[in-house]
Parts: C-alpha cells; sequence; structure tokens
C-alpha cells in the first residue's frame, strides 16, 4: 500500500528534471500549481522569490503521489492570494470564449481572454515538458 500525501495549499513540491536539476511548484487553491521560474541544482535549493513561469491546473494524483516530494510550506498572506489567477475556456463548437475564476466561469470576449492561460488540468509529464521549454504540450 502506497501512502499518500495530504497536500496543503501553499506546499511547495520538488520536481525532478531530466537535466538532473528541481523545479518547484506551490498549490494553490482550485487545483492549481505555481511553477517558480527559479531552477534549482538540489531539493534544497529552494527559491528565494515568489515568481512564477506559469501557474495551471494540475491532477491530484501528481501531488499526492509523493513523486514530488514536499519541501517546505509557503502559506499565502492572505484567502484571496490562495487562489490562482482567471484562466480562460473556449467553446470547441461555438468558439465563444468565458473567464474560469474561483471555481465559477462568466461569459467573456476573445480580447479579455488574451494573455490568460487556458483552463486546463495537466499531468506531470507535460508541465515538466513546459518547465524543460518543450512546447509539445501546445500542439492540437
Amino acid at each position: 500500500m502506497t501512502k499518500r500525501n495530504r497536500v496543503k495549499i501553499g506546499d511547495v513540491f520538488a520536481i525532478p528534471l531530466p537535466n538532473s536539476k528541481y523545479a518547484f511548484g506551490r498549490r494553490y487553491r482550485d487545483a492549481s500549481i505555481g511553477i517558480y521560474k527559479y531552477i534549482g541544482v538540489d531539493v534544497d535549493d529552494l527559491p528565494q522569490q515568489e515568481e512564477y513561469q506559469f501557474i495551471v491546473g494540475v491532477y491530484d494524483d501528481v501531488l499526492k503521489s509523493g513523486k514530488w516530494p514536499i519541501v517546505d510550506n509557503r502559506p499565502f498572506n492572505n484567502e484571496e492570494e490562495e487562489w490562482p489567477p482567471p484562466y480562460y475556456i473556449k467553446d470547441p463548437i461555438t468558439g465563444k470564449y468565458s473567464i474560469y475564476h474561483k471555481g465559477q466561469d462568466r461569459k467573456s470576449t476573445e480580447q479579455e481572454c488574451k494573455g490568460l492561460e487556458v483552463a486546463a488540468v495537466w499531468e506531470a509529464e507535460h508541465i515538466i515538458d513546459r518547465i524543460m521549454g518543450s512546447d509539445k504540450w501546445n500542439k492540437n
């Protein structure tokens, strides 16, 4: 029986990379993780600044599996900061846009969605590919 981690908001995960370095991700509400810009040489080489490359949805089993060890917990200053930024959704049939934020979506325009991350839940390997600079995660 494998032991599953209890994941908390603010937990920082060490993400082993194929180049033997480590990326780090901080848990947000709404099944999201902020991937730090900083890349460390080992699991103890943690980012010192709260600067992120990107924030995306992540499957819970990725964080609970233990493959990405929890190396820190950095509480947010307040509940509002615990939420990821808004994501956008484009309906593949109608082409209409909406914005998803804090568990709710609302109608939107394409212009309003520019610069937002698409609403999606990512597997571990796709997050690692993106960290490593591969764009194969973005191919349609």
